[in-house]
Formats: structure tokens, C-alpha cells, sequence
């Protein structure tokens, strides 16, 4: 574990050493907190296992809650995805970049170790171009909102900081983040789409897309808090694991690999297929 961490200005035109600081501690197995369109994010390299699981330490979770993976574009389903149904890919081309999490069959070649996903793994675009470019020289980022289990997800830099502390090596300030509510975690795992948890897409602009796309307990449901803090990711939470739980991308609320949820309480995923999300 680091014993100094550090800060980068994340805004402007400047940012190279924030990018330099950023993909050095990647490539080490350290964390960095990074902001996103939802809240701010506790990101670690996707294909490192001691680097996910320090992840999971430093949020005080288990390996039942998995992290989400953010990735840089669209383009990149395919590579960790399998069997993608035209009305999950319909959703992606929508909404990313944005706050939509989906819940897919990992392709089976992945060497990696993201938590008890079963054969699953959640992924988002999140709508921040800064943290889009530092993922197209990371790669894939397991990413949860950056906050501890049971407290609201940052929305600042300075209250990840707190919360955290030494756990990460990189902190990037990209000011406060204007979202604040997580994404909306969809599993695509079948051939209809359904809602896991309701955050910054309603289901009514999800059926704009694909009208068949369903939800449990339609009438009622609601927008769980993302890491639970009113996560997601980064965490908080996203979570799922009917398919995986996977985020990151990040807001408040659990807040995925993060939520603006109402709560900013960390939530327990209503089933195993949910993964706080960013």
C-alpha cells in the first residue's frame, strides 16, 4: 500500500503530468481516483488481480460485490463481451458515452479476476472526456465509486481523499462532478433487456430505444443508491450478478465501475447479477 499519495489538476489544457501520473500507478497495481459523469471513481487495472482486490480492500467489500469495468468506446464491447443480443448493443450505441451499465457474458479468454461475477461483467462509457482518453492508455479500468462501503460516494476529489487517504496513489481533480446520480444497470445477458437498477436513464428512455426492455417490480422500482450513497464507477455501486455485479463508471449511491441515487447509503445489490456501479 502507497504511503504518499498524490494530486493532479484534471482540468484544462495541462494534463500530461496528470496522465503520466495516472497510467504509471495502473501499470503498477496501484489505485487512482478519477472523476466521471456520475461521481468520482476508485479505478484499478481490470487484468490485475492483487490490483482489484485492493480495490475491494480499500472499499471495505467482498468479492461478492465486483467492481464494473470502464472502458474508452463503444468499439470495445466485442473484445470483453460475448453474445451481445441487438437489443443490448441497440442501448450502447445510445447511451454511451453516458450513464448506462450493462451486465454481459465476459468473453471466456479474459485473464482476469474481478470478484465472484459468474461468467459475467458489467460495462460503461462514461461520458467524461478526460477519463475516456486516460482509459484509451490504460485500457480497461475496474472502477467503483470512490467512497467507502456505507458512505455517500465523492463528488469532490477532496471528500475521496478523505475517505481513502493513503489506499490511493493518484488522485485527479476534475472538480466537482455535476451528475451525482449513478448509472442505470441493464442485463443484457438475454435476449430482452432488463432493469437491475433505475438511476440517471429512466426506463421510459430506455424503451425509446428498445420497448421491450423490462424491469422487476416495474411499478415499483426505484433508483438504488449507487455504492449506496445517494456508487457508481466507479462503486459505487454497481452491482449485479445474475450476471455480474460489475461501474466504476461512478455517482453517488454505489455510485459504479458509483450513484446519484436519492440514498447516499451504500445499498446491497437486490441480487447477484448487481454490481454497484459507477
Amino acid at each position: 500500500m502507497r504511503c504518499v499519495s498524490e494530486r493532479f489538476d484534471f482540468t484544462g489544457d495541462e494534463l500530461a503530468p496528470a496522465y503520466r501520473a495516472a497510467v504509471d500507478a495502473i501499470e503498477a497495481g496501484d489505485l487512482v481516483v478519477l472523476p466521471t459523469d456520475t461521481v468520482y471513481g476508485l479505478a484499478a487495472d481490470a487484468f490485475k488481480s492483487d490490483a482489484v482486490q485492493r480495490l475491494l480492500d480499500a472499499k471495505g467489500r467482498g468479492r461478492d460485490m465486483p467492481p464494473p469495468v470502464l472502458i474508452s468506446v463503444v468499439e470495445s464491447l466485442d473484445a470483453l463481451a460475448t453474445d451481445v443480443p441487438e437489443a443490448g448493443r441497440k442501448l450502447c450505441e445510445k447511451f454511451w458515452p453516458g450513464p448506462l451499465t450493462v451486465i454481459c457474458h465476459a468473453q471466456g479468454s479474459l485473464m482476469w479476476d474481478l470478484g465472484e461475477t459468474q461468467g459475467t461483467v458489467a460495462l460503461r462509457v462514461p461520458d467524461h472526456e478526460n477519463t475516456r482518453e486516460l482509459l484509451s492508455r490504460t485500457g480497461p479500468l475496474a472502477v467503483s465509486s470512490a467512497n467507502k462501503s456505507g458512505q455517500a460516494a465523492a463528488l469532490d476529489v477532496y471528500d475521496a481523499e478523505e475517505q481513502l487517504g493513503d489506499a490511493v496513489a493518484v488522485y485527479l481533480d476534475g472538480g466537482e462532478v455535476t451528475g451525482g446520480e449513478p448509472s442505470t444497470i441493464i442485463d443484457i445477458t438475454t435476449e430482452t433487456p432488463r432493469v437491475i437498477r433505475l438511476g440517471a436513464l429512466t426506463l421510459a428512455q430506455l424503451r425509446e430505444v428498445v420497448p421491450e426492455v423490462t424491469a422487476d417490480d416495474e411499478p415499483s422500482v426505484e433508483t438504488p443508491a449507487e455504492d449506496q450513497p445517494a456508487e457508481a464507477v466507479a462503486d459505487d455501486k454497481p452491482s449485479e450478478d445474475k450476471p455480474a455485479e460489475v461501474v466504476a463508471d461512478e455517482k453517488p449511491a454505489e455510485p459504479t465501475e458509483v450513484s446519484k441515487d436519492a440514498s447516499k447509503q451504500d445499498e446491497k445489490p437486490v441480487n447477484p447479477d448487481v454490481r454497484p456501479a459507477d
